[in-house]
C-alpha cells in the first residue's frame, strides 16, 4: 500500500483557511443586482429591458438608467439570489453588462 495514496492533506498552521459555514443562509440573503453604464444602448433599450426585467414604472427605470449612466453602474435590483439571478438573465437578453453582488 502506497502511504501517501490515502493522505489527508492538512493546511499548515501558517496557512488561512476560508470555512463558509453559513452558505444556506447567504442564498436568501439581500442580493442585488447591478448594471453597468455601457455605449451600445440607447436609454429606449434600456428602459424597456429594464421594465420586463423588474416589472416596474417607466419613471423608476428612467431612474436606474440615467444613474448606471451617469454613475457608471446602478442597483437595478435588490432580492434573494434566485429572483436577482432570474433579473440578471432578462438584462442580458440584450448583452446588458450587469452582475450579481452579495
Amino acid at each position: 500500500m502506497n502511504p501517501t495514496r490515502n493522505a489527508v492533506v492538512t493546511p499548515d498552521a501558517d496557512e488561512d483557511v476560508l470555512v463558509d459555514d453559513d452558505i444556506g443562509t447567504r442564498i436568501g440573503a439581500p442580493w442585488k443586482v447591478v448594471l453597468y453604464n455601457d455605449d451600445i444602448h440607447t436609454f429606449d433599450e434600456v428602459i424597456l429591458q429594464l421594465q420586463k426585467a423588474i416589472s416596474c414604472s417607466v419613471q423608476r427605470a428612467e431612474s436606474i438608467a440615467f444613474e448606471a449612466h451617469t454613475k457608471g453602474k446602478a442597483v437595478a435590483f435588490s432580492g434573494e439570489f434566485n429572483e436577482c439571478f432570474r433579473v440578471m438573465g432578462v438584462l442580458r437578453e440584450i448583452q446588458l453588462v450587469v452582475e450579481i453582488e452579495g
